[in-house]
């Protein structure tokens, strides 16, 4: 392993210490990170850099922070326990930068994330014509401003009585056919004892005043099953637990039956500008708040920079500042107004970034999490120029990257590998990125790995039609996907690529969407229990003993007692943040003693859960585990445990794994969201060899993406652009990739060219 200079300054405060991390898979690691520079982490997925950066440096960073604040405030913030090192020394206040969604509040907007909109609520309060008031008055969040009539969500919901009851049943008979509203469910309970109806009869034959009470009466504080509670009739209570929620958050089931029941339509009052009468009517130059709001970025800043009023004018400058940062950071094509819950990853990180540029802070950590994720070719270099304003302010910038263009700007890289899980956590290499080149490294071989054009293109087998497609910024686009084929869908980071495939293919027949959303289920949910594989491993340890399979369940009979089958104890701290421990009783088995005694070719069912994908194919041969191992390994996750909280996986992961399970279906068309997302260069061959696989068996794969290699590897190429948001929308180029280099000169068209025809 080579020694960086850094090493002999272990004793100054220029460099961070790591002593003996063994967070998750890290084998024991110590190293010395350069402070007030640019440091890449690369290796495989799996190999330990999260656990690394993430999980060891800057989870001490926060937690120490936190223990700066008394045991009440830390009874409001998150339990964060201590991460398995000896030593971490020199630490500086670490900022993480993630790619965590901004939450599934419909109130959150672009505006409000970013303290645009806040600034500009002042502004027209200042300076509109007539006068609205103070800010609240343009606020849709506060009672002074928001639409009466939509109570400032700007649309208004019709909800079609005949989709949540049969009229034909009575409530006994199971009359109401909402979601967790069945026979004998608590909600069930409430309505059917509260008094005000009878379960026996047939809501057909209800009262006018009984169906009012059934449907809509208000919230009632009542006596039902012997219980005070409170009483809504059903509407009301579908609109609290149901619609106000995003309906991105929602279990597939719910999600679909709010789709059949609710009809949503912008609000009459507001226009769907979510705001008071008098908000509407206080405007500057002609156009009022949420004009400003609903225009794109980059246009409101030029609108901005057009104000000249000394009375606000630091106001407008702070204001000027963050709109400009956001369309230098590649975000101009969004509008104040958009909703923070529809906002990829990659654009949620993007986001998150504008806070801290024009912060007065120095020697912070920055830590980021692939923030090239999105982001075309084309937008990386500004990614690139934002990484190293923030390091050359004087602040130690920690990223965990695998696009070779932000690995060579790094002025130290830490490579770890050599593999993924148990065959990762060490420190491969570390040093500078020429150093890396010539290390002999997975990462190093591969840096400057080239896929070429395709040579050997697929016949389309007939053509997918999409026909006037106006979604978002699309300008009634048409466009024929061929099918039979891969076809790569590229363009730059709002150019209208998700807008065109994801608002126009899902819901056809054979269509499958494997995207990066996360996965609904609880800590006890796993890759096992999630791919149906555990149903499998069940069957057989019941049949090698004799045994039932619900023994082998950690949800069911098979679970420990102290933990129920969780492996952890959650313990509460009243005003101090709660912990989780290891269970004593099961020491984290999950299981009963009984349970354990009984194995499976030497294994009992906790060391199987514990292994990873690789292991377990080595371990079951043949039958229905083996084949939905293969279909893990094949997606690329063969270092993942069988029983990994799916809690822990990154958006990549969980579209892979997604992946997975609808190998097994019987699909005509694929759709994949950038799946290259959180993959090694090296990893990138294997997931084009799935495509092919899939291609080759007669399927049709459609793949969003701005990775070069798989653009190279298409058989068709569908670009869109010319720019983003309303400088984009059209389709500026269909054909092979071949013809893309030879004869176009979309901004796609540049990059592929230099990428292919680099040495």
């Amino acid at each position: 392993m080579t020694q960086p200079a850094t090493r002999r300054a272990a004793d100054s405060h220029d460099v961070i210490e790591v002593r003996g991390a063994r967070e998750n898979n890290l084998a024991d690691i110590a190293l010395d990170i350069p402070k007030r520079r640019l440091t890449v982490f690369t290796g495989v997925s799996g190999s330990g850099k999260s656990s690394l950066v993430f999980g060891t440096i800057a989870a001490e960073s926060q937690r120490l922070i936190n223990e700066t604040y008394t045991a009440f405030v830390q009874s409001f913030m998150p339990s964060l326990g201590r991460p398995d090192v000896d030593s971490l020394r020199n630490l500086s206040a670490a900022i993480v930068v993630d790619q965590e969604r901004m939450g599934a509040n419909s109130r959150s907007t672009v505006g409000t994330a970013t303290d645009a909109y806040a600034m500009l609520r002042i502004v027209f309060s200042r300076l509109g014509d007539p006068c609205a008031g103070p800010s609240t008055a343009f606020s849709f969040n506060s009672a002074e401003g928001m639409c009466p009539e939509c109570e400032g969500l700007g649309r208004t919901t019709r909800i079609d009585v005949d989709e949540l009851v049969d009229r034909d049943r009575s409530l006994n008979e199971g009359a109401i056919t909402v979601p967790n509203f069945g026979v004998d469910s608590w909600y069930w309970k409430v309505i059917a004892h509260s008094g005000l109806v009878d379960p026996d009869v047939r809501l057909r034959d209800y009262t006018p005043e009984q169906w009012q009470d059934l449907l809509h009466k208000p919230a009632t504080k009542i006596k039902a099953n012997g219980l005070n509670t409170t009483y809504e009739g059903l509407v009301v209570k579908v609109r609290r637990l149901l619609l106000s929620k995003d309906r991105e958050s929602m279990q597939p089931h719910i999600r679909a039956f709010v789709d059949r029941a609710v009809t949503f339509s912008t609000c009459p009052a507001c226009g769907g500008a979510r705001l008071a009468p008098a908000a509407l009517a206080s405007r500057i130059g002609g156009l009022n708040i949420a004009d400003c709001a609903a225009m794109q970025i980059s246009d409101l800043a030029a609108w901005v920079r057009g104000l000249d009023e000394p009375s606000v004018a630091p106001l407008l400058a702070t204001l000027r500042e963050t709109l400009e940062a956001l369309v230098e950071i590649g975000l101009g094509y969004l509008s104040l107004d958009r909703e923070s819950a529809s906002l990829s990853g990659g654009e949620a990180q993007r986001v998150k970034m504008v806070r801290h540029l024009g912060s007065a802070l120095t020697d912070v950590t920055y830590v980021f999490d692939e923030p090239t994720a999105g982001l075309h070719p084309h937008d990386v270099q500004r990614m690139n120029d934002l990484l190293l304003r923030l390091r050359d302010k004087g602040n130690t910038v920690l990223v965990v990257e695998h696009k070779p263009e932000t690995i060579a700007i790094a002025d130290h890289v830490v490579d770890l590998g050599p593999g993924a899980g148990t065959a990762g956590g060490t420190i491969c290499f570390e040093g500078t990125v020429e150093g890396l080149r010539a290390s002999g490294t997975l990462t190093g071989r591969h840096l400057d790995h080239r896929a070429r054009l395709r040579g050997d293109l697929r016949r389309p087998t007939g053509h997918l039609a999409i026909k006037g497609a106006d979604l978002h910024n699309l300008k009634n686009v048409d466009v024929e996907i061929p099918l039979g084929v891969l076809t790569v869908v590229t363009g730059v980071a709002g150019s209208g690529k998700s807008s065109l495939i994801h608002g126009s293919l899902p819901g056809r027949d054979g269509v499958v969407v494997v995207d990066q959303s996360p996965i609904r289920g609880s800590r006890r949910s796993n890759p096992a229990t999630y791919t149906g594989l555990l149903d499998a491993v069940r069957t057989e340890f019941a049949k090698a003993n004799g045994v039932k399979a619900a023994l082998f369940s950690a949800n069911s009979e098979g679970a420990c007692p102290g933990c129920k089958g969780i492996g952890l104890v959650y313990t509460d701290l009243a005003m101090m943040a709660g912990v989780a421990s290891v269970c004593e009783r099961c020491e984290g088995r999950r299981y009963t003693d009984e349970v354990l005694a009984y194995t499976l070719r030497g294994k009992n069912i906790s060391e199987v859960l514990a292994m990873p994908v690789a292991e377990a194919r080595e371990f079951f041969t043949a039958g229905p585990s083996r084949a939905v191992l293969d279909r893990l390994a094949d997606v690329g996750l063969g270092y993942l445990g069988l029983g990994q909280p799916l809690t822990t996986l990154s958006g990549g992961e969980r579209q892979r794994l997604k992946l997975a399970i609808h190998m097994a279906e019987k699909a005509a068309t694929y759709v994949l969201d950038e799946p290259t997302t959180g993959l090694h260069l090296a990893d990138v061959d294997q997931l084009l060899a799935l495509l092919d696989r899939l291609a080759d068996s007669g399927n049709t794969v459609i793949v969003i993406e701005h990775h070069q290699a798989v653009m190279a590897h298409a058989d068709w190429i569908i670009d869109l652009g010319p720019g983003a948001g309303h400088d984009g929308g059209e389709v500026v180029f269909t054909g092979t990739p071949a013809d893309l280099v030879a004869h176009s000169d979309t901004l796609t068209a540049r990059h592929l060219r230099d990428y292919v025809s680099a040495p």
